[in-house]
């Protein structure tokens, strides 16, 4: 009789317990396995159209890691309330987690956030000489959280990009030309047209110089020592520096040659003579 009445009992907590436990077990496994399948499905999906976008790999990478992530939160989530598990803890302290998270990494998400408007807008490119936050070298890389730029002096500066979308972005490449300004002072006593001649000679002289826009020689000022003219010749990115600097020079030697004089600042004293009383 004891053991009709065991076996009933296993009997009735296998159907009211075990089987259904062992039902939704097998369904919380598939919503699992189905639901990781699916999230990497939609992962690789982001994936394809990030690169069909040429989205930055750095920034794809993190979006989809955290896509995935977020995903997988969803499934495992589900999964767990199909096993009768009460997630709603689990959740409130996952957002809690979260919020904490966000506020310790409240700088660095800002920085994440300013590196996809610049990767997305695109004020510059990988290659591109800017200056920012007083800065100026040439794009080295464009990272999620920093840009980082290489100087002349071969220096490389990490910038968060933050401090990059909040401030100027001087970008020196991307019109493809560059205006040189130089200014250079004359005598007051030498002769304006011949200067003015001599220096559209020796822009016309250099090849690397533009015919358009068309370079630029006039008077500026008229200063305590000096007539100034500025001198605004177009040219080539790349060529910029080199094309400054030979000008300078062939200034000043070509000047020498002509005899127009580069005046020094100078003062007048005028002496007076006082009679004794």
């Amino acid at each position: 009789m004891q053991a009709e009445l065991s076996v009933a009992y296993l009997k009735h907590l296998a159907n009211e317990h075990l089987v259904p436990f062992g039902i939704n077990f097998v369904i919380a496994l598939l919503v699992f396995f189905i639901g990781r399948a699916v999230a990497r499905v939609i992962v690789r999906s982001v994936g394809k159209l990030g690169k069909r976008a040429n989205m930055d790999e750095s920034l794809l990478k993190f979006l989809t890691d955290l896509a995935y992530a977020l995903l997988m939160m969803i499934v495992i989530i589900a999964a767990l309330e199909r096993l009768g598990v009460k997630t709603t803890a689990a959740i409130a302290v996952l957002g809690a987690m979260g919020l904490a998270v966000g506020l310790a990494m409240q700088g660095s998400l800002g920085n994440f956030a300013s590196g996809v408007m610049i990767i997305l807008f695109k004020p510059y490119k990988v290659g591109d000489v800017v200056t920012v936050t007083g800065e100026t070298g040439k794009v080295e890389g464009i990272k999620v959280f920093n840009t980082v730029l290489v100087t002349p002096d071969n220096r490389q500066i990490s910038i968060p990009n933050g401090q990059i979308t909040s401030g100027k972005i001087e970008n020196l490449t991307v019109r493809g030309e560059r205006r040189i300004d130089l200014e250079v002072g004359i005598g007051y006593d030498d002769d304006i047209k011949a200067a003015k001649e001599t220096l559209e000679e020796i822009l016309a002289a250099d090849a690397r110089i533009l015919k358009e826009p068309a370079p630029q020689v006039a008077v500026a000022s008229l200063g305590d020592n000096s007539v100034n003219l500025v001198v605004r010749p177009w040219v080539k990115v790349a060529d910029y520096w080199d094309v400054r600097f030979d000008t300078i020079e062939t200034v000043k030697q070509t000047f020498d040659a002509k005899g127009i004089s580069f005046p020094y600042p100078q003062r007048d004293v005028h002496m007076y003579k006082q009679d004794a009383a």
